[in-house]
Protein backbone atom coordinates (compact mmCIF):
# COMPACT_ATOMS: atom_id res chain seq x y z
CA UNK A 1 0.00 0.00 0.00
CA UNK A 2 1.19 3.43 -1.06
CA UNK A 3 2.29 5.75 1.66
CA UNK A 4 -0.28 9.35 1.44
CA UNK A 5 1.81 12.47 0.50
CA UNK A 6 2.74 15.03 3.19
CA UNK A 7 0.50 17.62 1.75
CA UNK A 8 -2.41 14.91 1.50
CA UNK A 9 -1.74 14.08 5.40
CA UNK A 10 -2.05 17.25 6.58
CA UNK A 11 -4.86 17.95 4.60
CA UNK A 12 -6.26 15.48 6.49
CA UNK A 13 -5.15 16.14 9.60
CA UNK A 14 -6.84 19.55 9.01
CA UNK A 15 -9.81 18.15 8.10
CA UNK A 16 -10.61 16.16 11.11
CA UNK A 17 -10.02 18.52 13.47
CA UNK A 18 -11.99 21.15 11.52
CA UNK A 19 -15.05 17.97 11.72
CA UNK A 20 -14.12 18.21 15.61
CA UNK A 21 -14.62 21.90 16.17
CA UNK A 22 -17.86 21.13 14.10
CA UNK A 23 -19.42 18.57 16.11
CA UNK A 24 -18.38 19.54 19.38
CA UNK A 25 -19.93 22.75 18.44
CA UNK A 26 -22.76 21.49 17.47
CA UNK A 27 -23.01 19.02 20.89
CA UNK A 28 -22.45 22.02 23.11
CA UNK A 29 -19.10 20.64 24.62
CA UNK A 30 -16.82 23.07 23.45
CA UNK A 31 -16.80 25.06 26.26
CA UNK A 32 -15.32 21.62 28.35
CA UNK A 33 -11.70 22.00 29.33
CA UNK A 34 -10.31 18.79 28.34
CA UNK A 35 -12.06 19.21 24.61
CA UNK A 36 -10.22 22.67 23.93
CA UNK A 37 -6.97 20.62 25.52
CA UNK A 38 -7.55 17.63 22.69
CA UNK A 39 -8.22 20.63 19.96
CA UNK A 40 -5.71 23.07 20.43
CA UNK A 41 -2.83 20.23 20.92
CA UNK A 42 -3.82 18.65 17.55
CA UNK A 43 -4.16 22.04 16.33
CA UNK A 44 -0.22 23.02 17.83
CA UNK A 45 0.68 19.33 16.63
CA UNK A 46 -0.31 20.15 12.82
CA UNK A 47 1.47 23.45 13.38
CA UNK A 48 4.88 21.76 14.24
CA UNK A 49 4.10 19.16 11.52
CA UNK A 50 3.94 21.59 8.89
CA UNK A 51 6.86 23.73 10.19
CA UNK A 52 8.55 20.12 10.05
CA UNK A 53 7.46 19.91 6.15
CA UNK A 54 8.72 23.45 5.34
CA UNK A 55 12.15 22.86 7.33
CA UNK A 56 12.87 19.45 5.14
CA UNK A 57 11.76 21.20 2.16
CA UNK A 58 14.43 23.87 2.07
CA UNK A 59 16.99 21.87 3.26
CA UNK A 60 16.66 19.94 0.06
CA UNK A 61 17.16 23.11 -2.10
Amino acid sequence: MKMPSKNTLALLFTGVIELCFLVFGILDILDYFIVKVILFSSFSLLAFYLICIVMKDSEVE
